[in-house]
């Protein structure tokens, strides 16, 4: 009598950034979906004490069961990856563009911005990876804004992020929005916003882990900066029709590129198309990318079983 498959094991390797984090749990809780899998977290070592668990082919401390895949999001967690891989076996898979050669990782999985090309180890995804699913039921009268700041990409300009936080408040007053921060948002930001009856402000420093799944969870409209390029992404998984704020753009930036190719794709609403329409475009296909990379993942598996 055959008995149950044996789970999927799948070592995490964590950086302790939130944002990292997001990205791996958000595969390995899609693999999950797709079959049943054990899920461990590991966190990543010091560079000496990687090199060394590489050199010794042994993993420090107690570890989990034999892993089948070992996934890491961030540059700091590529040299446990390939520690974690030669001291107990099983697939690396790394989820960005690595500062090692690809050939060091068994599976690469980048966003689109990044500028690497699809082979047979490399699956290319609209944006970064992420925990979200699509919500069951959207209320088209609850909104987000999600503010950003500072960033590589985009020059930040705080006035006029207000200017069009006013307008979409004064266009919207059956829309209750609550708008949160990041930590690169500048200090005097919240003081300079407006008071509105449709506005709740929840500053970042007030929000947990949790907070903003939950809150995509149930928003039909979502207006973010571009600079926040994950969240970009994470509210079109979620569903929601997504507008982004309009700022000046790095012409060289790939971030940049990429917002302008979901804009063209009318995956999402630029500022000064809204003021022309007075609508966002409908998310009627919510990315599933997480979904997509653990059907990839499986596939790629199933000649080694």
């Amino acid at each position: 009598m055959n008995g149950s498959p044996r789970p999927l094991v799948v070592w995490v390797v964590s950086d302790s950034k939130p944002g990292h984090l997001n990205q791996s749990l958000g595969l390995a809780e899609a693999l999950s979906r797709a079959t049943p899998a054990d899920i461990h977290r590991l966190p990543a070592l010091p560079l000496w004490r990687a090199a060394l668990a590489w050199l010794m082919k042994r993993m420090p401390g107690r570890t989990p069961p034999t892993p089948d895949l070992i996934v890491g999001a961030g540059h700091a967690t590529h040299l446990t990856l390939l520690a974690a891989r030669r001291a107990g076996g099983g697939r690396t898979v790394v989820l960005m563009k690595p500062s090692l050669p690809r050939r060091c990782f068994d599976l690469v999985i980048v966003p689109r911005h990044d500028g690497l090309a699809a082979d047979a180890r490399t699956l290319v995804t609209e944006g970064a990876l992420n925990r979200l699913r699509p919500a069951a039921a959207r209320d088209p009268q609850r909104g987000l804004m999600l503010i950003g700041g500072e960033s590589p990409h985009f020059q930040w300009d705080g006035d006029a992020v207000q200017v069009q936080i006013r307008s979409v408040l004064a266009r919207t007053p059956e829309v209750q929005w609550t708008l949160t921060t990041s930590r690169r948002t500048p200090a005097e930001f919240l003081a300079d916003l407006p008071a509105a009856q449709n506005l709740t402000v929840a500053p970042h420093t007030a929000t947990g882990p949790d907070w903003l799944p939950q809150q995509l969870a149930g928003c039909g409209l979502a207006w973010v900066t571009p600079d926040s390029a994950s969240m970009v992404y994470e509210a079109l998984t979620a569903g929601a029709a997504v507008g982004v704020f309009d700022l000046p753009v790095n012409p060289r930036s790939r971030v940049g590129w990429a917002i302008a190719e979901l804009a063209d794709a009318a995956r999402v609403t630029r500022f000064v198309t809204w003021c022309a329409h007075g609508t966002l475009h409908p998310n009627t296909q919510p990315l599933a990318e997480a979904d997509r990379c653990a059907a990839w993942i499986l596939q790629w598996l199933k000649p080694a079983n």
